[in-house]
């Protein structure tokens, strides 16, 4: 199964420091998720941000909680490369997928940030039509993301 590959760019109304120093925390990150879920940190990355972790190195596992409270997946955790202010490239795997690559890069438009988020999935079960059943669902629930994001700093 061939991995599936979307992006999702929205226009931020503040800063590429303002909003890198959001996305970049577990608050910012929880904040953009809820209400449909939420990540805790690994138990080694607890106390830092996406900034602040080894790069390179897997974290553990982030797990993903349904409402806030039912884990229903983990993240095994990696940011695999960072430009701080710029970008992160997260390069894990999960309970549900084979591979999952995020890609965040923050890009200044006069007074606001452009975000674009790139999402690599391929998910662990060769379930057919699966992976595309995900695809919408993923990018639906990136769009929600942005726009928390977006309302954020409105």
């Amino acid at each position: 199964m061939a991995a599936k590959i979307f992006e999702r760019t929205s226009l931020v109304p503040a800063g590429v420091d303002q909003v890198w120093a959001r996305v970049v925390t577990p608050e910012g990150i929880n904040d953009e998720m809820r209400p449909w879920m939420t990540m805790t940190m690994p138990r080694a990355a607890r106390g830092l941000t996406v900034e602040t972790v080894p790069v390179g190195q897997p974290l553990g596992r982030a797990w993903l909680r349904l409402f806030g409270v039912v884990p229903f997946d983990y993240d095994h955790l990696t940011i695999a490369q960072l430009e701080p202010g710029r970008r992160f490239h997260e390069v894990s795997t999960m309970l549900s997928m084979r591979q999952w690559e995020h890609e965040r890069t923050l890009t200044a438009v006069g007074d606001e940030t452009e975000v674009r988020d790139r999402i690599t999935f391929e998910p662990r079960l060769p379930v057919p039509g699966l992976a595309a059943i995900l695809a919408r669902v993923l990018r639906a629930f990136f769009g929600h993301r942005h726009r928390r994001l977006v309302r954020h700093f409105s």
